[in-house]
């Protein structure tokens, strides 16, 4: 099985940056694709960004484009999401997933494991 842990979330004025990693644990997780979600109150979960076993391909939401990097270290098992010029509108949950496969989606009912979850504010 594997277990998920989000961290770097926080509080942050509009147009600064944070970065969030994903560590997991229970088994390598190299081979599988990972991806970021968020969801704000009231509203259904949104793809952010994936990346695929490996780290070979990545695909990113369009309200992210530009803004946000996903990567991964497979040496340590870990995620990333840089964000960057993050808005009020980036305000959620985020969610780090992972699925038993290379192929990247960002499709959320396509994931396996979930972690818990980070809050990021975004202040005005």
């Amino acid at each position: 099985q594997v277990q998920l842990v989000e961290s770097g979330g926080g509080l942050v004025q509009t147009g600064g940056s944070l970065r969030l990693s994903c560590a997991a644990s229970g088994r390598a997780v190299g081979g599988y694709a990972m991806g970021w979600f968020r969801q704000a109150p009231g509203k259904e979960r949104e793809f952010v960004a994936t990346i695929s076993g490996y780290g070979g391909t990545s695909y990113y939401g369009d309200s992210v484009k530009g803004r946000f990097t996903i990567s991964r270290d497979n040496n340590k098992d870990t995620l990333f999401l840089q964000m960057n010029s993050l808005k009020p509108y980036d305000t959620a949950v985020y969610y780090c997933a992972a699925r038993s496969t290379l192929v990247a989606s960002g499709n959320w009912a396509r994931y396996d494991h979930w972690g818990q979850g980070t809050q990021v504010t975004v202040s005005s």
